[in-house]
């Protein structure tokens, strides 16, 4: 039984307020051999990272539209979980590199699965 807690997949934070793109991402993350944990929110996204000390990556969307972005919630993870590596992705907005965090990463919408299951996989090894 010990051996299957070090065998459990990296875990990766899905923030995403559309339901077909959140749903889509998961898959995404699932079949880049990951366990996929979903928000629509930040601000679900931050009551998760506060009660799953688990999540290693955090892929979200910047565009959601009431209360905190996601450039706002990749300032928080970064001030708060430094560990936690961030995908941050658009199809609206192009932040500058000296708006990312550190370690943060940029994708436009629509982005290439490969690469980001490519970025995935570096983030984690």
């Amino acid at each position: 039984m010990g051996q299957s807690a070090t065998l459990a997949p990296p875990v990766i934070l899905v923030v995403e307020d559309e339901p077909i793109q959140r749903m889509d991402a998961v898959d995404l993350v699932e079949d880049a051999g990951f366990k996929a944990v979903e928000a629509a929110s930040a601000e679900a996204a931050i009551l998760i990272l506060e009660s799953r000390p688990d999540i290693r990556v955090v892929f979200t969307d910047i565009d959601m539209p009431r209360g905190i972005d996601g450039m706002q919630l990749a300032a928080a993870i970064r001030d708060r979980w430094p560990p936690i590596e961030i995908i941050i992705v658009s199809g609206r907005r192009r932040p500058q590199p000296s708006d990312m965090p550190a370690r943060g990463v940029f994708f436009a919408k629509p982005y290439k699965r490969h690469e980001i299951t490519a970025m995935m996989h570096r983030m984690l090894h």
